[in-house]
Order: C-alpha cells, then sequence, then structure tokens
C-alpha cells in the first residue's frame, strides 16, 4: 500500500536554476516570490482539503521553495522517495513550463509505473499538446475548478481503472496514444463548496513533517501574507491576460465568472486572521458582481471584526460610497490598481476603459477615507505603447506622487509585459490584430527559451511601436527614473535607492555583456564567454527596477497566533502517530464496479 494517494509538486520556473544561472531581470519585482516562481497556487489547498476530506492522503510538496531554501537539497533523491499512487504536477503559470516539464519528466524516469497528472491555466490551455508530445504526463485535468473531478478522478485511481471516460474536465491518453478529451462539464456557477481553509494547510505541514514544502514563498516566514478569492472567472478582456473573459469563454468554457457567497469569503478570512497576524489579500475585484456583492462582503468583515491589514485589489475605480464602506468595515485597509499606462489611448486599448480623471478621484477618495497603502501598477509591452510613453508614464507617477504625498500612501510601480502573453490571451490568438508579434508558442519553444541567459530571450513577444529590445532597456530606463523620483520625494531613503541604481546598473551592463556573447558565432567561444558573465547574475537578479520591499503592506509585531496555532499543531502530531499517512484502501464496492 502506498503512503500517499496523491503527491502534489510545484517546480521552480527553471528546474535546474542553481546550476544555470540567467539575469532575469525584473520579471518577478512587483509580484512576492523570486524570479523562480516558488509561491505554488492557492487552488493546490482547496483540492487537497477536498480530497482529504473524501479520505484520501495528499501532501503538497513545493520543489521549487525546498531548492531555494537548501542549496544542498538533492531533488532527485527526495522525489525518488516518495511513494504514491499519483503524481500531480502545477502548470498554471505559463513561466513555469520548463520547471514543470522537466519535473514531470525526472519522476516518470524514477517512478515509471506511477502515473503523473498535469493542472492549470496553462495546463488546460494545452492539454492535447502536453499529452500527444510529452510522454512523462498521463493526465491533464483541465478547468478553473477541479475539486470534485480531482475527487471523482481519485476514486477511479484508487480502483485501477484503466477507463476514465466518465471524469468529467479530464484528458487523458487513449491506447492509440492519442489524446482523449471528457467534456468541460464540471464548471460550478457558486463557489460555496471551496474553502481557502489555512488550518488545513498548518495540520498537513506537521502531518508530513514538512513546513518548508507548504511554505508559500521564500520570504513567507518574515512577510506571511495570506490570501483568499472571491470568484473564478472575470468580466474584463485585457488583451494579454490569460484570466480574463476570452481564455475563459474559448479554454475553460466559462462565459461568466463564478463568484464565491460574501459570507463564505469573510469566513475564509477569518480562519486565516485566527491563526497570522499579516496581511490578507482578496483576490478579484469585488465590484465585479456589482455594489450589492462588495458591500454585503464589507459588512460581514465588520461583523467578524477582522481586524488584520486587508488589501483588496480594484480593476476599475470604484464609487466613493464603496470606498467609505471599505473604511467602515476594515480599520487597515490597502487598495491596488493596474491602470498599466498613464495614456489613455494605450489604456483603453489594452482592455482597462477608465480614465485619468477618475483614477484621480478614487485615489483621492482612498486618501480622504484613511487608506493604508494604494499601489498603483503599470507595464511595459502594451499595445499602442512606445518607449517614450513608458517614460512619460513615470512623469506621471511623480505628479501623482505630489499630490497625494502627504502620507507617502501612493505606490506606483512599473514592471514588464514578462516573460510571455499569457496563453489563451486574446493577443495570444490574434497577435497580428492587436499590433503584436509572437516569437514562440509551443510548448518546446517555450520551454527552451527559459534556459537562455537573460530575460530578453525569454521574451515571446514584441510589438509594432517597441522591438524586444527597446522593452527590455526602456523598461530598466523607466525603473531607474521611477526610483530617483521616489528618492527625490522621500517615498525611499537614499540608501535604498543607490542599492537599486547600481543593482539596475549592472544589470543593464550585464545584458550587454550577454548580447555580445551571444552573438559569437563559434558555438565554443560563445560558451566560453557566457561562463565569464555567469558568477555575476546573482547579484542582478532581482530588484532592480524598486526594493521589493516596497510591496510589502504593513505587518503587526507578532505575526503567527501562538496560542491559536499550537493547538492546531499538537493535534496534528498526535494524528500522525495513531492515524500515520497512508494512501486509501479499496473497498468492497470499489471492487464490485470493476
Amino acid at each position: 500500500m502506498p503512503r500517499y494517494d496523491l503527491v502534489l509538486v510545484h517546480a521552480p520556473s527553471v528546474f535546474d536554476f542553481r546550476k544555470k544561472p540567467a539575469v532575469h531581470g525584473p520579471i518577478s519585482d512587483v509580484i512576492p516570490p523570486s524570479p523562480y516562481f516558488e509561491m505554488y497556487p492557492i487552488g493546490l489547498i482547496s483540492i487537497s482539503e477536498h480530497l482529504t476530506r473524501a479520505g484520501f492522503e495528499v501532501r503538497i510538496v513545493n520543489l521549487a521553495m525546498k531548492m531555494l531554501d537548501d542549496p544542498n537539497f538533492d531533488p532527485e533523491k527526495f522525489l525518488k522517495s516518495l511513494d504514491t499512487r499519483m503524481f500531480g504536477v502545477t502548470l498554471h503559470w505559463l513561466p513555469h513550463v520548463n520547471g514543470a516539464l522537466a519535473v514531470s519528466e525526472l519522476l516518470k524516469k524514477l517512478h515509471p509505473k506511477t502515473p503523473v497528472m498535469m493542472g492549470g491555466f496553462s495546463a488546460s490551455f494545452f492539454h492535447e499538446e502536453l499529452i500527444r508530445e510529452y510522454p512523462a504526463v498521463d493526465f491533464v485535468m483541465r478547468g478553473d475548478s477541479t475539486e470534485k473531478p480531482m475527487v471523482d478522478f481519485m476514486e477511479a485511481v484508487a480502483c485501477g481503472r484503466e477507463d476514465f471516460s466518465s471524469i468529467d474536465n479530464l484528458t487523458w491518453r487513449g491506447k492509440d496514444g492519442e489524446p482523449v478529451v471528457n467534456p468541460l462539464n464540471y464548471r460550478p456557477s457558486d463557489l460555496s463548496e471551496v474553502f481557502t481553509n489555512y488550518e488545513h494547510a498548518i495540520r498537513q505541514s506537521i502531518r508530513h513533517l514538512d513546513i518548508t514544502g507548504y511554505q508559500p514563498f521564500q520570504t513567507w516566514k518574515k512577510y506571511p501574507i495570506t490570501a483568499v478569492f472571491t470568484c473564478r472567472g472575470c468580466i474584463h478582456n485585457c488583451k494579454t491576460c490569460g484570466g480574463g473573459t476570452h481564455y475563459f469563454s474559448e479554454t475553460m468554457k466559462r462565459p461568466t465568472p463564478a463568484f464565491k457567497p460574501p459570507k463564505l469569503v469573510a469566513r475564509d478570512m477569518k480562519v486565516a486572521e485566527t491563526f497570522i497576524n499579516a496581511p490578507i489579500f482578496i483576490i478579484g475585484d469585488v465590484m465585479q458582481l456589482g455594489e450589492e456583492y462588495a458591500l454585503e462582503l464589507f459588512a460581514e468583515i465588520k461583523r467578524l471584526k477582522i481586524r488584520n491589514e486587508v488589501a483588496i485589489e480594484f480593476f476599475a475605480p470604484v464609487p466613493r460610497k464603496v470606498v467609505a464602506a471599505m473604511a467602515d468595515a476594515m480599520p487597515k485597509f490597502n487598495i491596488e490598481i493596474s491602470p498599466e499606462s498613464h495614456d489613455e489611448e494605450v489604456r483603453y486599448a489594452f482592455g482597462r476603459p477608465f480614465d485619468n480623471k477618475s483614477l484621480e478621484e478614487f485615489i483621492a477618495d482612498a486618501e480622504e477615507f484613511g487608506c493604508r497603502r494604494f499601489d498603483i501598477f503599470f507595464m511595459t509591452g502594451l499595445p499602442k505603447q512606445t518607449s517614450k510613453n513608458v517614460l512619460e508614464t513615470v512623469d506621471y507617477c511623480e505628479t501623482l506622487m505630489k499630490r497625494f504625498g502627504s502620507r507617502r500612501m501612493l505606490r506606483p510601480f512599473i514592471s514588464p509585459l514578462a516573460p510571455f502573453v499569457d496563453p489563451g490571451s486574446a493577443v495570444w490568438q490574434h497577435p497580428d490584430r492587436y499590433g503584436y508579434k509572437l516569437f514562440y508558442t509551443k510548448l518546446s519553444e517555450l520551454r527552451a527559451a527559459l534556459d537562455m541567459p537573460s530575460w530578453k530571450y525569454f521574451l515571446n513577444y514584441e510589438t509594432e511601436w517597441m522591438t524586444r529590445d527597446e522593452i527590455v532597456y526602456t523598461t530598466y530606463e523607466a525603473g531607474m527614473k521611477l526610483n530617483e523620483v521616489k528618492a527625490r520625494l522621500g517615498y525611499l531613503s537614499e540608501s535604498d535607492a543607490k542599492v537599486v541604481k547600481e543593482r539596475n546598473q549592472r544589470a543593464v551592463a550585464l545584458m550587454h555583456e550577454i548580447d555580445k556573447a551571444l552573438a559569437i558565432a563559434d558555438p565554443v567561444e560563445r560558451e566560453r564567454a557566457l561562463a565569464l558573465v555567469r558568477p555575476k547574475i546573482r547579484d542582478v537578479d532581482e530588484s532592480t527596477l524598486c526594493d521589493k520591499k516596497e510591496l510589502d503592506w504593513p505587518t503587526g509585531l507578532l505575526l503567527l497566533q501562538y496560542h491559536k496555532v499550537a493547538p492546531v499543531v499538537i493535534s496534528a502530531f498526535l494524528n500522525r502517530i495513531f492515524n500515520p499517512p497512508r494512501a486509501k484502501k479499496m473497498d468492497r464496492e470499489c471492487w464490485k464496479s470493476q
């Protein structure tokens, strides 16, 4: 009997990143994880919780985190030690394509008789290509809500079945080697059954004696942010986004979003607050279903007396009364919004149809009602955007910082659309229509791109208005300029600004060195030149546009609620002793179904 029914493995973006450093540049500068994208999808917790309730033994392994945490960690030795009925490998965000495929192949080499499944947004898009061209991948679970299909599938696996035609959302390899695509029938219109249960994650990490394997990202112990989601799907259609209406309608067969009832969103927040005294991020614009949904959620948050820092993302400015309701419900609220460009023509072309006047009124309302932080994100690589236009965005940031600078509440950031246009997005499907040129779209090409020595060569696109070179070097220039503005206006200390500036300059110099090395025709000489560059890379691998600490929302002094965590830890440890991890037994009904 195997020890586990399912081990869910999250790979780094590039599997051998410790041996082959590359200039990843700013591709992760404005998100919590490192350039190796060690943060696993939050949906893994929900899938694990569902399967555990159904009697399955499930373990999450953040392999990327383990490899980052310990330079001597041997991933092959570790993976070989796992005894399970099934492996699941995340391919949610496309930057994981290199690591996810490499880990799948390694698992198949180490455990040739154990099936390997992939899942996530990117896997859902590439499901047939994965089955047809990658023998290590046996199954792909498609869709944005796979909790119930995963229970059905694992029941079939536990029973030893070979015919999976009844499992919703599954793509699998038929006897002829070709993909069998089951209907994507499971698309719940309501997310009441989905629970982001942080107590479950704590219990599982103790049950499997693996804190690091459940850790979301490298700096999480110092900054243990949690997240809850309000919906799956989106009412907007930003042109490069793999989470917009185009992707969901075409790939997920979901023309309209599914929402979680406000009371259950607030419940998830309360569970997170019970154990962790750190920011809670509400994923998904709460205004997508209208004001009534947002106001009901805020009222429920107020009723439950949630006192953690709360960060809320909006896709467009909201009315003043909504800001007032936020302030009334949450004493420590933070906001983020992504207008992407200061230029309204560019913003509209990208799919964000609001003007600067409404944006600035929103910021003013947030400031008046006591918003603690207002993060505003801009991007390079947009339709109709030129290099000159990007630098004008920084000028606009300076104007905003001067206008709303009394409390240093406003925090602007700029970063590139990188490394890839999202698969399934409008631009991916129709690049010419939107002024884009895509260099590679096959999994093999995307995987190979991430083995290149700098992020310029990761990029799978350029636009009519900016070449790939212009996107890269304009991004660095804009980051440098914004860093100087922040220092001049007192948003950054001189010492912090100096560190970012020096790192930016070294990164640009290294990029030029890499360009020269790659231009060498002789492969031996080319590799020799690259070998001279690689030792310099680690110092400029992140925080080249901004210091990552700038992203942190405020936290309390005591990050964990130890008096609440301790009983859960003790209970989980005792459960491990008296009920050790063991795969689910096949019962008589299972045998009858054969």
